[in-house]
């Protein structure tokens, strides 16, 4: 059974608090398009990403705002800013590196929240009981590409009623294995 497989590249998730300073008082989200992810959307607000060693302008931000704000990057984009992301699930930011962000009102330096996001699959329970796999499991995944087909390891699945069924990949490993904009993925392993 095939799904989808998308390459998400670097984005911000930002707080309703955060993204006043960054972009003035009373500021929302200015909805650009909608993600595969219900309710998710590309915002026309962009940032720049300051670490110790460089920045990484013009970076898009996600909405609807968070509780939270996380930074998502690839291994590549951190190490060329000087941080040591640690690869995580989305939202699990506690201890992780931090950096200043940067808008056209503000900068913000948040604390932590740096992360390169761990590979993993969006799945409906429904999606979940069709592959016989549950929240939190780990697989395999097998992507079939012209050239440089490749087995992925250690993804996730992420299982709620408000997903949609997608396998989300940073620039690095959609890069790695020349990914297409239709490409697909198969459990081929189930830890």
């Amino acid at each position: 059974m095939n799904f989808i497989v998308e390459t998400s590249a670097r984005h911000v998730h930002v707080t309703a608090e955060t993204l006043e300073v960054l972009f003035g008082k009373g500021a929302t989200l200015t909805h650009k398009k909608d993600l595969s992810q219900p309710g998710q959307f590309a915002c026309e607000e962009r940032v720049s990403v300051v670490g110790p060693k460089n920045t990484l302008k013009n970076v898009s931000i996600l909405g609807p705002v968070r509780s939270a704000d996380q930074v998502e990057l690839s291994a590549t984009d951190a190490r060329s800013i000087g941080i040591a992301a640690p690869i995580r699930e989305s939202g699990d930011v506690a201890g992780t590196p931090g950096c200043k962000l940067i808008g056209p009102c503000g900068e913000v330096d948040i604390k932590e929240g740096v992360i390169v996001a761990k590979r993993h699959i969006h799945m409906t329970p429904e999606d979940a009981a069709q592959f016989g796999v549950q929240d939190k499991q780990i697989v395999w995944v097998k992507l079939v590409t012209d050239g440089r087909s490749a087995v992925l390891g250690d993804v996730v699945v992420r299982v709620s009623d408000k997903f949609k069924l997608a396998m989300h990949i940073d620039t690095d490993e959609s890069n790695a294995v020349c990914s297409g904009r239709e490409q697909t993925g198969v459990i081929v392993t189930i830890g």
